[in-house]
């Protein structure tokens, strides 16, 4: 295994993850709620009263951070070579996974494990295992 020191970023995915995990305290302290993106966003499909401004500003920052990233940064997009179609299966992939794992990676492996939850790290585990299983098979056995 070798490691792909132009695009090691040791440093800003430390600050990555930092953020996230701010993020994450201050809507629990701040609202009483779990910082799970999917669950955020699914939430305005049918939001309870007071739901919608905490929902769209977590929404909003979502969007903004990288934009205003890109702005001050001198790092590169990352290049995603892969067709549309194959995005737009993956994200629905993703999609039904999050549906009938209760939850996404952010919820589950951020808040949840950060909670100790069982249900978090079975989810979690799951996650990681899929992840593995399909960089193998689209690295190793269909090239």
């Amino acid at each position: 295994m070798t490691i792909d020191w132009a695009h090691f970023t040791p440093w800003t995915s430390l600050a990555g993850g930092l953020l996230i995990g701010l993020a994450a305290g201050a809507l629990i302290v701040g609202v009483g709620r779990i910082l799970g993106a999917a669950g955020i966003v699914g939430g305005l499909v049918d939001p309870r009263p007071g739901d919608v401004g905490w929902r769209l500003s977590l929404i909003v920052g979502l969007v903004l951070a990288p934009t205003l990233l890109s702005l001050v940064s001198l790092a590169k997009p990352p290049v995603i070579a892969v067709s549309w179609p194959t995005l737009v299966v993956a994200g629905l992939l993703v999609g039904f996974g999050t549906r009938l794992g209760a939850g996404c990676t952010s919820g589950h492996g951020v808040c949840g494990l950060s909670r100790l939850s069982p249900r978090s790290l079975a989810a979690t585990a799951a996650f990681m295992a899929s992840g593995f299983a399909t960089v193998f098979v689209a690295r190793h056995l269909l090239g």
